[in-house]
């Protein structure tokens, strides 16, 4: 299984250091040209070009990334193909109003303990 993490620098070079790779993205610009190159639809930097990267089975956003790139993220989930996308906390926690995973599993169970 492959992983590639989109994200701040620090968060990218603590995954590099467990394996897994990743793109720096700093703006909507480089965030929205990384996800297009790790979902094979191409290079946006480079007008489109179709990119030879293998596509990863998992792909890990920062929940800032994810919602510079709400748009394309909510499609991608829509459709059945791979990546996975998964959010994660930045550095600076999670967002407001961003349910945690612990949240998100009580309310799809019901059960609160």
């Amino acid at each position: 299984m492959k992983y590639w993490i989109i994200g701040e620098r620090e968060l990218v070079l603590g995954f590099a250091l467990v394996g897994v790779s990743g793109t720096v993205a700093s703006n909507r610009e480089e965030a929205l040209d990384a996800f297009y190159r790790m979902t094979g639809r191409g290079n946006l930097l480079a007008g489109g070009t179709p990119v030879d990267e293998e596509v990863p089975t998992v792909l890990i956003l920062t929940e800032e990334i994810a919602s510079a790139l709400q748009e394309e993220v909510r499609e991608w989930q829509m459709g059945d193909r791979y990546p996975l996308l998964v959010e994660i906390p930045g550095l600076r926690g999670h967002m407001a109003g961003r349910k945690t995973l612990t949240d998100s599993i009580r309310e799809a169970i019901g059960i609160h303990v």
